[in-house]
């Protein structure tokens, strides 16, 4: 994908950002995906169930072979894929802040973290869209 999502895509991702920031320390809870606790592909898919995108619980991975595509220049919103962080393959997930920056669920609960770091930047993959959103 080369453009930006439609003026509709840019307001569900507004507000899915906004309630993720509201979940901020959230705990972490492993195949948590309500406000009790997430792990990172529950969170989400939590906030995009919210804000009308319906999607099944899968795997970080599941979600990166299935229901999205690549995306060159990232918009807030898009999502961003990790590897190697617990397994040796597709692993964790988040949503792309701008500036560099997204938040997730770590072991730490819902945090923003920074791409540059070197723990991140090591295992990034790559930016992706559900596509769901236009």
């Amino acid at each position: 994908i080369t453009t930006a999502p439609s003026a509709a895509g840019q307001a569900q991702y507004a507000q899915i950002i906004e309630t993720a920031r509201e979940l901020m320390g959230v705990p972490y809870v492993f195949g948590g995906n309500t406000t009790a606790g997430f792990d990172c592909s529950g969170f989400v898919s939590h906030l995009f169930n919210s804000t009308g995108t319906e999607l099944a619980r899968k795997s970080s991975l599941d979600y990166f072979l299935q229901n999205t595509t690549q995306v060159q220049q990232p918009v807030p919103g898009d999502i961003v894929f990790f590897k190697n962080t617990y397994i040796a393959t597709v692993s964790h997930m988040g949503i792309y802040l701008g500036d560099g920056e997204f938040i997730h669920a770590s072991s730490r609960g819902i945090e923003v973290a920074k791409l540059d770091t070197k723990y991140w930047e090591e295992r990034f993959i790559g930016y992706k869209r559900f596509n769901d959103i236009k």
